[in-house]
């Protein structure tokens, strides 16, 4: 199956802040964004979308019938939601950056919890008959999916990059996975 996983666009939202959850719009119009992505996405493919509107709104300029799966949300950061990066509690924040698959921000969840929900929904579109299909989500889940397929070590996990608004187009076998490219726009 070939899987064409799309970073939304740039969200509305000030600088250094923790927005994860968050149902935020774009700092740019939807349809403008849709229109660059049909020139790199196969005509037709079905799209997946997380319910959030920064996906969501694009996904709908794509397709007449977006299927929207809550299994593609962003990592749910609890507390932190909408707080600036820097007033979050430094000894909290490093537990967090420690163990950054495990630890669970204050009534959040943690990246393995996010892991868990986004390959559940990987299984079931490996499972269907769909030989390829669009995914538009987000950064987190998009690391937190490549670090597990590529092996990547949590403390290595920053490195993994993903712009706003490009696609990364990977092809899943049965037992192996093949990155043909990332972040394009």
């Amino acid at each position: 199956m070939e899987l064409f996983l799309i970073r939304h666009p740039e969200p509305d939202v000030p600088e250094g802040t923790c927005y994860g959850r968050s149902d935020i719009g774009l700092a740019e119009d939807a349809g403008v964004a849709a229109a660059r992505l049909r020139g790199i996405l196969p005509a037709g493919i079905p799209v997946y979308t997380s319910p959030l509107l920064r996906c969501r709104s694009v996904a709908e300029r794509l397709s007449p019938a977006p299927a929207v799966d809550a299994r593609l949300v962003e990592m749910h950061f609890g507390e932190w939601e909408m707080r600036r990066w820097d007033e979050i509690e430094k000894a909290v924040f490093d537990a967090w950056v420690a163990d950054i698959l495990n630890f669970t921000p204050p009534g959040g969840e943690s990246a393995a919890q996010m892991l868990a929900r986004t390959l559940a929904f990987i299984d079931e579109l490996r499972a269907g008959e769909a030989p390829a299909a669009a995914v538009l989500t987000h950064g987190g889940v998009l690391r937190v999916l490549f670090a597990h397929w590529l092996e990547v070590p949590p403390r290595r996990w920053p490195r993994l990059t993903f712009a706003f608004g490009g696609v990364s187009k990977v092809a899943l076998g049965r037992k192996d996975i093949r990155v043909e490219y990332l972040n394009r726009k």
